[in-house]
């Protein structure tokens, strides 16, 4: 799903889109939210009901690892930069290990 195909999904799904909405943690700025957002509705079709809290887990992951250099084990980390393919985050900042500063100091 494309960002216009997203803005489509919203416009025919809106009771969808309103819940959610209800997702949005306190603690997430605007940029956060919005790529999240387009995370989870992505994927919000390959989710039942009752594994919604699955989804919502997997976008966690995802934003953690984006906006924060959170690392997970390569199963996950494949599993969730395929659900987010597409997904353009403007201004992402940029994480180097421990290790690639130090090649860098030498």
């Amino acid at each position: 799903m494309m960002a216009a195909d997203v803005e489509d999904f919203i416009k025919q799904n809106r009771e969808i889109a309103d819940f959610v909405e209800t997702f949005k943690t306190l603690s997430e700025s605007e940029k956060h939210w919005q790529s999240r957002k387009e995370f989870i509705l992505r994927n919000f079709t390959e989710f039942e009901e009752a594994h919604i809290d699955n989804l919502l887990s997997l976008s966690m992951v995802w934003a953690n690892h984006v906006f924060m250099g959170c690392r997970y084990s390569p199963d996950l980390m494949e599993k969730v930069k395929l659900m987010a393919e597409g997904i353009d985050v403007h201004d992402a900042p940029v994480f180097k290990t421990r290790d690639e500063i130090m090649k860098q100091q030498r």
